[in-house]
């Protein structure tokens, strides 16, 4: 069992100790301030006349001058010493005579020290020693009986007003732990509820504008951000299910078609075996594409490699020649201007490689269609070539695009255009367009547009193309450009210099 403190238990002691300690420090202050102001009246007190007759009284007095007459009223004990030793006390009791005292009566007249002392009956008392020449010395008293009751006293006083105070800091310590503390058990609950049930719908009542109220808000918005990534996930996993469902159905179809060809000893013949087997191998990379587009989707952002200068305008420019290897008939016209950033390569090549894919497609495409996202879709069951839906062999990027020819259903209206000009990369395709109540879902992944639902594409290319835009500062947008197609704009933060 853990025996640290509750935060509420020690938020009270800590106002408890800081208020004694700073209670316990003023009443040590006012205690010397006091003690400093009696002595200093007790001083002032030595330093005024030495009864009605004066130093000239007590020296006749101590002769045996005037031996009749009595003491002044009221006189305050003193005595007169010499520098041998010798004294004469007027009024009882004596003090007790030190070195120094011996040393200041040998001294010239005026001198004078004050000091504490004891009589001979043990009593302390407040001495002043003042030499009046001829060896002679006049030492008086001061009780410091009253002045050490007094004292006493008032310690015992500023000791109560200090214990009273600690317990009212102690109340008040309390009181405030309770009401500010209140905010976060309730978060407390909330985080112990979240945690039992994994409701990820829990709020706060968020009230102010203080640190608990930013302490609710963020808390708010964490579980907030941690349904939306759950939802995402979910439908990531639904949407990842039906997409592999149609490759792998072609995949089972073809293969059953194969054993019961083989197993009822009336083997293919060899043209239909080689076109279904290059069906059979376009399939599986539709597969491995789509599960490399899912595990690049997946990565955090943390999860790549450590970013290095680009020069962005080099990775278009590559990704322009692998376009035209694979569309040789589409016209590509590029103008780049010197750019650098900070990222990683060859996400950001697989990004423009995609959004030319994309260009390149639906430049030679008649109908209306959203964007394919750059992945081929399944061949038809039971099919034994793989020219059709079943996608065309040879992709060299990984991005799951065949070449554009023979996939647009028809010629191209117009060159693709590749601009790079301060940073920012437009590509622009002379396809149909996009319907504009679907522009702001073409980013998302394994969303296809109703009217491209047959044409090869698996819905991830573009969200790639976002997720490595992102993870390199920047950002994309996608419009329907002026008369006809689409324009993609990509920014990014850079330099046209190198450094």
């Amino acid at each position: 069992m853990n025996g640290r403190r509750s935060l509420r238990s020690r938020l009270t002691l800590l106002v408890a100790t800081a208020v004694a300690v700073a209670i316990a420090v003023c009443a040590a202050v006012c205690w010397f301030i006091v003690r400093s102001e009696l002595l200093d009246q007790m001083d002032r007190s030595l330093h005024g006349a030495k009864g009605p007759q004066g130093i000239e009284w007590i020296q006749q007095y101590c002769t045996g001058g005037f031996p009749d007459r009595p003491l002044p009223f009221r006189f305050q004990p003193l005595q007169v010493i010499d520098a041998q030793g010798g004294r004469c006390v007027v009024g009882a009791p004596g003090v007790k005579v030190v070195p120094a005292d011996r040393d200041l009566a040998a001294g010239p007249a005026g001198q004078e020290a004050i000091r504490n002392g004891t009589t001979e009956e043990g009593a302390e008392v407040r001495v002043l020693t003042r030499s009046v020449g001829s060896g002679l010395a006049v030492m008086e008293s001061r009780t410091l009986t009253e002045f050490q009751s007094t004292l006493t006293t008032l310690a015992w006083i500023l000791a109560g007003v200090a214990a009273l105070g600690v317990l009212g800091a102690t109340s008040a310590g309390l009181f405030v732990s309770r009401t500010a503390l209140r905010p976060v058990g309730r978060l407390a609950e909330a985080v112990e509820h979240v945690a039992r049930t994994e409701d990820l719908d829990t709020r706060l009542p968020v009230e102010g504008t203080d640190e608990i109220a930013r302490l609710g808000t963020s808390f708010n918005a964490m579980t907030t951000a941690l349904a939306g990534s759950r939802e995402r996930q979910r439908r990531l996993i639904a949407d990842a299910g039906h997409e592999l469902r149609t490759p792998l159905t072609s995949l089972r179809t073809n293969i059953d078609l194969l054993l019961r060809s083989e197993n009822a000893g009336r083997p293919l013949d060899p043209g239909p075996k080689r076109r279904l087997l290059n069906s059979l191998k376009a399939q599986f990379e539709e597969m491995s594409t789509l599960v490399g587009d899912l595990l690049q989707l997946s990565r955090s952002e943390d999860e790549h490699e450590p970013y290095v200068e680009v020069a962005f305008h080099d990775v278009v420019e590559a990704a322009v020649r692998r376009a035209r290897l694979r569309a040789p008939d589409t016209s590509i016209e590029v103008e780049l201007r010197p750019w650098y950033v900070h990222g990683d390569q060859a996400a950001l090549e697989r990004a423009v490689v995609n959004l030319l894919d994309n260009a390149v497609k639906f430049s030679g495409s008649g109908t209306t269609a959203g964007p394919v996202n750059g992945s081929r879709s399944g061949g038809t069951p039971g099919s034994t070539d793989g020219s059709q839906s079943g996608g065309v062999p040879g992709s060299v990027d990984g991005s799951g695009s065949g070449p554009a020819t023979g996939l647009g259903g028809g010629s191209a209206t117009g060159p693709v255009t590749v601009r790079l000009r301060d940073g920012e990369l437009a590509v622009r395709d002379h396809g149909p367009g996009i319907p504009e109540d679907e522009l702001p879902y073409v980013f998302d992944r394994f969303w296809r547009s109703s009217s491209a639902r047959s044409m090869p594409g698996s819905g991830l290319g573009l969200a790639i193309v976002a997720q490595a835009v992102r993870d390199a500062g920047g950002e994309i947008t996608l419009e329907n450009a002026a008369g006809r197609g689409t324009r993609a704009r990509v920014r990014l933060p850079g330099s046209s210099v190198r450094g």
